[in-house]
């Protein structure tokens, strides 16, 4: 029996979302099973590809919605979760009891553990910390900034590690660890210790850079770095450096994409106003409300850059008309 994970590549939950399916199935469906790991990442163009649904069952996880009949379990919470009209009524429609979603919880994991313990009888205490830290992390539930930028705890330098690795087996090689053992012994695993070093001086790096890059205006924070490999920089970064700021707009570019990152500061004194996961779906992206983005292909830099400037353009108006 082969049970193939989809979840959401270079992200803490997304990595824990299929950590805590991968136990729960092992313990409340079927023991005999052999997982395969496959990450997905927002890109511009289509999201799936269909033959890799090639697993006995296929599971999506903190992803978007796909109605392909191979997808025999789904779990979502992003507010953006379905591609089309179509997806969501084909969703709706579904009578499998293996297919849910609540945008209401803070992370993906969270919402597994209480599917998995209401509808299957699964006993979620063994994996009560990485639930706890997810909500933090993917809720952004931080005391601070300074806590979310300095990466104390181990569930910081292992998210640091998950959204920075060049590794593409990394966090596969990672899901099981998390399902089964606390997130401090997971840091001293020999492949995950060995790239920490590296990647907290690339954070430093980042700081450094965004100190420099970062403009903020009428509560707006923006700054372009398309032109380095930070994608995966520390998302709270720009709140650190602008503790006073409501919204934040990022560019940034990977091998495959130019991402406008769309966000809100947590600790903002002003709360934020605008459902970012609209704004960001005009342009084909998604998230939640309070954080989103919009992946371009690698060669429309130039509309990335427009989508940044009028987002940018949108979010400081707002904040003026609050003043």
């Amino acid at each position: 029996m082969r049970v193939r994970v989809f979840y959401h590549d270079k992200c803490f939950d997304g990595a824990c979302s299929a950590a805590l399916f991968t136990r729960f199935y092992r313990e409340r469906i079927r023991s005999d099973v052999d997982f395969v790991y496959s990450g997905l990442l927002h890109r511009a163009g289509a999201l799936f590809d269909e033959k890799q649904f090639d697993g006995d069952e296929n599971a999506i996880v903190d992803f978007k919605y796909s109605s392909s009949p191979n997808i025999t379990w789904w779990f979502d919470h992003h507010e953006s979760a379905f591609l089309s009209p179509a997806d969501a009524a084909h969703f709706e429609q579904d009578q499998s009891n293996r297919k849910f979603y609540d945008p209401a919880f803070k992370s993906c994991t969270s919402f597994i553990a209480m599917i998995a313990e209401e509808r299957f009888g699964f006993d979620p205490s063994p994996v009560v910390e990485l639930v706890h830290w997810t909500d933090i992390v993917d809720g952004a539930m931080y005391d601070d900034a300074k806590s979310a930028v300095e990466m104390g705890a181990p569930a910081m330098k292992l998210t640091m590690a998950i959204e920075s690795s060049s590794d593409r087996d990394f966090v596969k090689k990672l899901i099981p660890l998390l399902a089964y053992q606390p997130l401090a012994k997971t840091l001293e695993e020999p492949f995950v210790a060995a790239v920490l070093p590296p990647l907290l001086e690339r954070h430093q790096r980042s700081v450094d850079i965004l100190r420099q890059r970062a403009e903020e205006k009428d509560g707006t924070i923006f700054f372009d770095i398309t032109d380095l490999e930070l994608e995966g920089y520390n998302k709270f970064i720009p709140y650190y450096l602008h503790p006073d700021s409501v919204y934040s707009i990022g560019l940034s570019k990977s091998s495959f994409r130019v991402k406008v990152s769309v966000g809100s500061n947590p600790w903002s004194k002003s709360a934020p106003t605008v459902n970012l996961a609209k704004i960001c779906e005009r342009y084909g992206g998604g998230g939640h409300a309070r954080v989103g983005a919009i992946s371009f292909d690698v060669t429309q830099g130039d509309a990335a850059r427009k989508a940044a400037a009028e987002v940018v353009a949108e979010l400081r108006a707002t904040v003026r008309q609050q003043v």
